[in-house]
């Protein structure tokens, strides 16, 4: 199941408000090259990593990734994004994103909800 949401992006290079798809069926947190190009520099990785499109028989070969803040509201979020060609959204929100800032989608009220303590820094 899947969530869209406008959310308020913020790179390196630039910020914009991008159409995301929360999804938690999706593995990697992921990002269209030309919404990833206005951003933040893309990075290569270190191997290529081979991931299969739910759409579509195959494998997409992905190279980049950038790391971007992004908004749930006045939440300041942040994780790496994977850049992929020919990704049929701007962006997607995968699971691993949502574990990291433990964020619940209630699909039934077709929302996005975030517990405030995971954007705290615990210093000890």
């Amino acid at each position: 199941m899947i969530i869209e949401r406008i959310l308020h992006f913020e790179g390196s290079k630039g910020r914009a408000e991008l159409s995301a798809l929360f999804d938690s069926g999706a593995t990697y947190s992921c990002i269209h090259p030309e919404s990833a190009e206005l951003l933040a520099p893309a990075e290569p990785l270190p191997r290529p990593l081979d991931v299969e499109p739910a759409s579509e028989g195959g494998f997409i070969r992905i190279t980049q990734r950038v790391s971007l803040d992004f908004y749930l509201g006045e939440l300041r979020l942040t994780d790496e994004f994977m850049v992929v060609p020919g990704l049929s959204e701007q962006a997607i929100i995968g699971a691993t994103t949502l574990q990291k800032w433990r964020l619940k989608l209630d699909f039934e009220h077709d929302e996005v909800t975030a517990d405030p303590r995971a954007a705290k820094l615990k210093l000890m």
